[in-house]
């Protein structure tokens, strides 16, 4: 996958299931790619979450809004769901398959990013051959209930420094009022759970994301 086109489509990057929505998920991420959204990874996970056929059901719901409005629909952690409805990519954390068994079952054109949190993982990922990854957590999030400690920009920042320069995206606790450091530090786009998942009016918050996202 082009890095370049990668990089253009991280910019306003939305996760969400159905644990993560006060209304119905398709409403919420309707409204959420009007407003901007240039990517969806759909993350099934926490108390309540479906299973089975009606994970799969609300997969293929949720996919369909995306490819009618060419928005690439990633997993999360689910290799089997993801080959089962033909989704644009994968993402995995580090307990999950090592990148490079992703693409030997997927190919080479589908996405594939990886959570990392350390120098070592970015290097291990990028190695790997990840298209993408998802740096953080940037700061407090009540979304991942097995998140990492909070690291800031910092780790964002030094990659860049480095010549690190994969597509980066950061994620963990990012609103509209804290996101502008997060892409000045190097990041090429911010990834978001409940700042539009939890929104009175996702459009208007995917909107803010995407004003910021694009100077």
């Amino acid at each position: 996958m082009d890095s370049e086109h990668v990089r253009s489509l991280l910019r306003v990057y939305f996760i969400m299931g159905s644990v993560n929505c006060r209304r119905p998920a398709a409403e919420v991420l309707a409204e959420a790619i009007a407003g901007g959204v240039t990517i969806f990874q759909f993350r099934e996970k926490g108390p309540g979450a479906l299973t089975g056929e009606a994970k799969l059901n609300l997969a293929r719901e949720l996919q369909g809004i995306c490819r009618s409005h060419s928005v690439p629909f990633i997993v999360n952690d689910d290799i089997d769901l993801a080959i089962a409805i033909d989704a644009d990519g994968v993402h995995v954390g580090q307990d999950d398959e090592p990148a490079q068994a992703l693409r030997e079952q997927l190919g080479s054109r589908k996405i594939i990013g990886v959570s990392a949190h350390t120098p070592e993982e970015v290097r291990q990922a990028i190695a790997d051959g990840a298209d993408y990854l998802g740096i953080g957590p940037v700061y407090p999030t009540a979304s991942k209930d097995d998140a990492r400690p909070v690291q800031g920009t910092i780790l964002i920042g030094n990659l860049r420094k480095e010549g690190v320069s994969i597509p980066l995206v950061g994620i963990g606790g990012i609103t509209a009022d804290n996101a502008s450091p997060v892409l000045a530090a190097g990041a090429d786009g911010i990834s978001v759970i409940s700042a539009i998942a939890g929104a009175d009016h996702p459009e208007a918050a995917a909107a803010a994301f995407a004003r910021l996202a694009s100077r």
